[in-house]
């Protein structure tokens, strides 16, 4: 991975993006994700804004992985965006026998992923 870990900018209501920053050699590499890109990505819809920090911290590595894989074939260019859509989410292949999850792992991912965000909801949101 060409790129590393830096900080976390936050949700942008206006673009409905969560932005962050990531590192190429010295150089701050500006990145965001859609709001539906992530919801993709956790297998969930409709996620909160006031939820999106914890869904972003819940699938951070999953999110840079991909942030990666954009910027590594195109030439280096200073001011240079990387924006993550769904299109650029992997779809997994459904199992017929679990059409939700391609393994135990990966549900108990997904469910550990939500009960972040469920828990860091105010309890007024809930209902």
């Amino acid at each position: 991975m060409s790129l590393t870990r830096d900080r976390i900018i936050g949700h942008d209501n206006e673009r409905l993006a969560f932005r962050f920053t990531m590192l190429h050699d010295a150089d701050t590499v500006e990145c965001q994700i859609s709001d539906a890109a992530m919801d993709e990505l956790g297998g969930v819809k409709g996620t909160e804004s006031i939820a999106r920090q914890a869904q972003f911290l819940a699938l951070r590595d999953a999110v840079e992985r991909i942030a990666s894989d954009m910027f590594d074939p195109v030439p280096v260019i200073k001011g240079r965006v990387i924006r993550i859509f769904t299109k650029h989410i992997q779809k997994l292949p459904s199992s017929p026998a679990d059409p939700i999850a391609t393994s135990s792992e990966t549900h108990t991912d997904k469910t550990a992923s939500l009960r972040v965000i469920a828990e860091t909801r105010p309890a007024s949101a809930a209902q």
